[in-house]
């Protein structure tokens, strides 16, 4: 294993003036990343959106599952517990109110940050709860009063407790219950109303679109018609994880919208960790690049294996700042906190209501907040619309590319400082802020300066596991 260098994670804010407006229902236009605060709560969101997101230019960010879930204070309140609903109020979360929620909604925008919803929606609990929810509404595995009961579910008669068993199997994987959650049946009528009833609740809140939890245990059809239901357009992206052989496939999804494209990360760590930079040259995946949602790794595949995560440091901001300056997918960059077992929930009161978020503090990592990452966000929205050009390999772990004449990165991924070259941009000529290793504010840089000359090139070493960001938002003179 190669020594990690400790990465700058300086959370230093950048001072600007927030224009309002309405976020738009679709990631297009300049700002496409997305950022997922995973378990923030609504106070903290709605602050972070005016103080660091907006001003950074993020575009959207996704937000955790805001309907009344269960309690369960005996597991610790782990942080799972929100994704089995109780019901389809919007109050009395561990993350808050409803006004809290709406609040929050009003300052991403007035922030230019669009707001997708976590929506849990295949399912309610499992069948070892019961009891009353965060809101107080009663409930047990099949019954939830004045919403569901047990004749809208699915009861596949499979492997005796109903329970999804063969992933080969299309019917069971659609039909039974994934780790026992009373699996809803998507194909009525009836259900389908009430969830599209739930969604168009949070879209008259302003909710700009949606992350489909388990959409593979969705048929792709089931998922259109509460798609058509929808009081207005809305973006969706749906989680279908691949699975080799498997008959539910992402690829049926894109009618609907985009999909999470799993792949992406385990391939990413992959050529990182035990194959070579170089290889990054064709870097993609199977879904079409304008389906793709792309990410190092999310709430779920960082408590799994194959993946880089904010413990890999250094090489781990290095593959986040590949993935931004790359043209394949949609972002989404991982906010997360530490834990000390996968199922521990984030930091809380004794109630188990989450407590706000202070970045670098109390558990929260902030990756959103790394120099490197948050940095590069802005070099992408820089670079948008233009291809891959100027690509340059040492045959192993140190590469080089253009994005047009906007933009141009730099990965050194080997044991030792790449010395001694030049760089050859389509940059105009001036002086830019790498900002890797500063901070750029009009016509000043925090770190290191690079002149490029009137022919594009430009001399630069570049340490052991570190790299370098030039751009033309970030240009000093």
């Amino acid at each position: 294993m190669r020594k990690l260098l400790v990465v700058l994670v300086g959370s230093a804010l950048v001072s600007a003036g927030l224009s309002a407006g309405t976020a738009a229902a679709v990631p297009d236009g300049p700002r496409d990343v997305i950022v997922q605060l995973f378990e923030w709560n609504w106070k903290s969101v709605g602050r972070e959106c005016g103080a660091f997101l907006g001003p950074r230019g993020y575009g959207a960010v996704q937000v955790s599952p805001p309907q009344e879930h269960v309690v369960l204070p005996g597991q610790g309140y782990p942080w799972w517990q929100d994704y089995q609903p109780v019901s389809y109020k919007i109050d009395n979360t561990r993350r808050g109110t409803r006004a809290e929620f709406v609040a929050m909604v009003n300052s991403c925008h007035a922030a230019g940050v669009k707001v997708y919803v976590d929506a849990v929606i295949n399912h309610m609990t499992g069948g070892s709860s019961g009891g009353a929810g965060s809101a107080g509404s009663s409930y047990t595995h099949y019954n939830y009063p004045g919403l569901y009961q047990t004749q809208d579910f699915h009861h596949c008669g499979r492997n005796g407790n109903d329970d999804i068993v063969n992933y080969g199997d299309r019917y069971e994987v659609q039909n039974c219950e994934l780790v026992d959650l009373a699996d809803l049946a998507t194909d009525t009528d009836y259900v389908r109303g009430r969830i599209a009833a739930y969604l168009n609740d949070l879209l008259s809140i302003g909710v700009d679109g949606f992350r489909l939890d388990a959409s593979k245990h969705m048929p792709a059809a089931d998922i259109a018609a509460i798609k058509a239901r929808l009081s207005r357009p809305a973006y969706l992206v749906q989680e279908v994880i691949h699975g080799d052989g498997e008959p539910v496939t992402p690829d049926e999804y894109v009618g609907n919208g985009d999909v999470h494209e799993f792949r992406y990360g385990k391939d990413l760590a992959k050529i990182f960790n035990t194959e070579k930079l170089s290889f990054l040259r064709t870097f993609a995946s199977p879904l079409p690049s304008n389906k793709a949602v792309v990410f190092t790794d999310n709430h779920d595949t960082q408590r799994g294996t194959g993946v880089l995560t904010f413990r890999d440091n250094a090489r781990y901001a290095l593959a986040n700042a590949f993935m931004l300056a790359w043209t394949y997918g949609t972002p989404a960059v991982m906010s997360s906190y530490e834990y000390s077992n996968n199922d521990q929930g984030p930091p809380a009161a004794s109630d188990g209501r989450t407590t706000d978020t202070t970045c670098f503090t109390n558990r929260w990592r902030c990756e959103h907040e790394w120099r490197v990452i948050a940095n590069m966000v802005a070099f992408r929205n820089a670079a948008r619309g233009t291809a891959v050009t100027e690509w340059w390999d040492n045959g192993n772990d140190a590469i080089a590319f253009a994005r047009g004449n906007k933009a141009y990165l730099i990965l050194n991924d080997e044991a030792s400082a790449l010395t001694g070259r030049s760089f050859h941009t389509n940059l105009p000529a001036g002086v830019y802020c790498d900002i890797f290793h500063g901070d750029y504010t009009p016509g000043t840089c925090t770190g290191p300066t690079y002149t490029v000359d009137a022919n594009g090139w430009f001399q630069a070493n570049i340490a052991s596991q570190d790299g370098l960001a030039l751009h033309t938002a970030a240009k000093v003179s």
